[in-house]
């Protein structure tokens, strides 16, 4: 009886655990039941508690030179005010154009063989008996092979083609620009998330305001989403719980 109550006991207990794992992981799902996916608000990227300031490694500054007279203002690139984003907080446009193909196929092949032979035809002057089955010269004899063969095939094609307006969030001590840009689009109770940051130098950016992915340093690029299709796309929680601690 005591036995049948532990067990009880025990069953208990991994129930409660899933059922509280499952309230945990299941709780947003839960909360937009009935309705679309909540949108977030649009608001400083610097305030989101994942965000970070970037540190990069950079130069000692050196003061721009000063002409008096002159009608070229240090860093300027025309008479009349640049357009483009140049400090904290102004707005510009990111370009993301990503096709990679990569084909990648090894194939290995190897085998090796050995013998060995090792004897002592006189240990001491003492032969017969015992001592003749060690001191042959036939004593110690080991053989040995090996082969192995392997082979592997990876091929990836991916293609990704975004545009979004990003936004200053830093401007490092070498004059480089850490950009985050952030996009959301609702569609039938499917929400798309896209997400780009990294560090972009001033002169990367055209006279349209706009910067390509391949001119990003430290690229981060997110492209994904939750609702109804993405919910479906993925497994239980009880099966991903299942998954992580079962060990066969």
């Amino acid at each position: 009886m005591i036995h049948s109550f532990r067990k009880g006991f025990r069953m208990a207990g991994l129930a409660t655990t899933l059922l509280g794992l499952t309230g945990c992981m299941g709780a947003e799902t839960l909360s937009e039941l009935g309705h679309l996916p909540r949108m977030t608000r649009t608001a400083d990227p610097t305030l989101a508690p994942d965000y970070r300031p970037v540190t990069m490694p950079t130069p000692p500054l050196q003061a721009p030179p000063t002409e008096a007279g002159s009608l070229w203002r240090p860093g300027s690139r025309a008479f009349f005010k640049d357009q483009r984003a140049a400090q904290a907080g102004d707005l510009l446009t990111v370009k993301i154009q990503v096709a990679d193909t990569a084909n990648v196929t090894n194939n290995t092949t190897a085998s090796g063989s050995g013998a060995e032979a090792f004897g002592i035809p006189s240990f001491f002057g003492l032969k017969g008996g015992l001592m003749s089955h060690l001191t042959s010269t036939d004593a110690l004899q080991t053989n040995s092979s090996s082969s192995n063969n392997g082979a592997g095939t990876i091929r990836r094609i991916d293609t990704v083609t975004l545009t979004l307006g990003g936004v200053i969030t830093q401007v490092l001590p070498n004059g480089n620009f850490v950009v985050v840009a952030r996009q959301e689009v609702r569609v039938n109770g499917e929400l798309r998330q896209i997400m780009v940051s990294g560090v972009v130098r001033p002169q990367d950016i055209s006279e349209d305001n706009i910067v390509t992915h391949d001119r990003i340093a430290e690229a981060r690029i997110s492209y994904g989403g939750r609702g109804q299709l993405s919910q479906y796309q993925q497994p239980r929680y009880g099966q991903k719980v299942l998954d992580s601690v079962l060990p066969f």
